[in-house]
């Protein structure tokens, strides 16, 4: 458990997360929004749940525990019809267990699929869970070089996966979901200027 930043440089806020490749996406996006993030590095209680939000939001909890920061914390699934939502809150577990290609053997024909994401934050006073989802496909094959299940998530309008696609901070659940947030958190810190 680390706080991975320059010497001495004040943040907003943290993003706590062991995924180092999540914290450079979330980075890039709230950088654009002007929002300055640092990362500190944990690896967080993950309860077992059906739903996403109530994870989100137990992670934030622990992870402010941790941190004593505010906070940011991002839980995300895929959902995928065939699968009746599988794997869904267990993403993660899944994802390291069978992976992408264990994910390309259990479908067959109706490849329909979303990405949620939950993006929740948490200080001394405030626990606020924002989220956003895309709707899109699940490829047949492996394409791309990204991380996750960038590499065969196919999303709705595109022919390429997220692992292919340059503008995918632009498009992505988890640009939405942040997008969602930092409306709120700026809005929060002009209220609190004046």
């Amino acid at each position: 458990m680390k706080v991975v930043a320059g010497m001495q440089q004040l943040f907003d806020i943290y993003f706590v997360s062991s995924n180092k490749h999540k914290f450079q996406e979330v980075k890039k996006i709230l950088n654009s929004f002007g929002i300055q993030i640092g990362f500190f590095k944990s690896e967080l209680e993950e309860i077992q749940s059906n739903s996403l939000k109530d994870i989100a939001i137990k992670k934030a909890q622990d992870a402010f525990s941790k941190c004593k920061k505010p906070l940011i914390i991002e839980d995300d699934g895929l959902f995928i019809d065939s699968l009746l939502g599988f794997p869904g809150p267990y993403s993660s577990y899944v994802f390291k267990t069978i992976g992408n290609g264990g994910i390309l053997n259990l479908l067959k024909n109706n490849r329909r699929a979303k990405f949620v994401s939950i993006i929740t934050f948490c200080d001394k006073h405030t626990l606020q869970s924002f989220d956003a989802k895309i709707s899109g496909s699940i490829s047949k094959s492996l394409k791309g070089k990204g991380w996750g299940y960038d590499p065969i998530f196919i999303p709705e309008n595109y022919s390429q996966t997220f692992a292919q696609l340059s503008n995918k901070n632009q498009v992505s659940h988890r640009y939405k979901a942040l997008k969602k947030f930092s409306k709120w958190y700026l809005r929060m810190q002009e209220s609190n200027d004046q």
